[in-house]
């Protein structure tokens, strides 16, 4: 019984955590502010959610040394965000008005290189940590492709509680990026990987606190 309590409770925590982390990982804050910028924003974006997607999940997936778990910690995230952007067109706004980024795929190779190392701790970080940054710029370029042009949305639906300086601002198409998906996919491959080591860091420190 209490080792099943043990395990029922890890997992809630998970989901906690995830809900949580989910705020921290749009713009490290703002489903709006997402989705305003995300085209001129798109390279900044793709390192804040491949940065902090790899913490949460690398530092749980070695919590519970199970392989799967990065997965579930990003579905969380997708379901409280689709949450999210369910609240927004109940009030009224577009179903384009929130554009939820695409976690899952990315967790689904860091789970897949756990499990294809044997567990290993390192390989994980490295391997794992460069997959997560090539590929959730190429997921979440796909998914915004598939929607209404956010900027176009933004201009037709302003929000009354947006600050006037974090206003949309029309991008100089050409100008900003010749490639932001191969920019966001290099530099996010460079940053996860010491991102993903501090998760696993992270780990080793809970289990200090426990056994104090």
């Amino acid at each position: 019984l209490m080792v099943w309590l043990r395990r029922t409770t890890h997992y809630l925590f998970i989901v906690v955590v995830a809900v949580n982390s989910t705020l921290l990982t749009i713009n490290s804050g703002d489903y709006i502010f997402y989705t305003d910028w995300a085209w001129t924003s798109f390279v900044i974006f793709s390192i804040a959610q491949s940065t902090m997607l790899a913490v949460g999940a690398v530092y749980y997936l070695l919590f519970t040394g199970v392989p799967g778990t990065a997965t579930y910690y990003a579905t969380i995230m997708t379901l409280y965000t689709w949450v999210a952007k369910g609240a927004w067109f109940a009030l009224g706004y577009p179903y384009d008005f929130i554009a939820v980024p695409v976690w899952i795929p990315s967790a689904m190779l860091l789970d897949l290189t756990y499990w294809a190392t044997r567990r290993n701790k390192h390989m994980l970080i490295l391997v794992g940590g460069t997959l997560v940054g090539l590929s959730l710029p190429l997921f979440n370029m796909i998914n915004l492709l598939t929607i209404r042009d956010p900027l176009e949305v933004a201009f037709k639906y302003p929000r009354p509680t947006l600050p006037p300086y974090m206003t949309p601002i029309e991008p100089q198409v050409g100008k900003f990026y010749n490639s932001p998906v191969a920019l966001g996919s290099g530099a996010g491959a460079v940053l996860t990987v010491p991102i993903a080591a501090l998760g696993a860091k992270l780990n080793t420190w809970t289990y200090r606190w426990m056994a104090a």
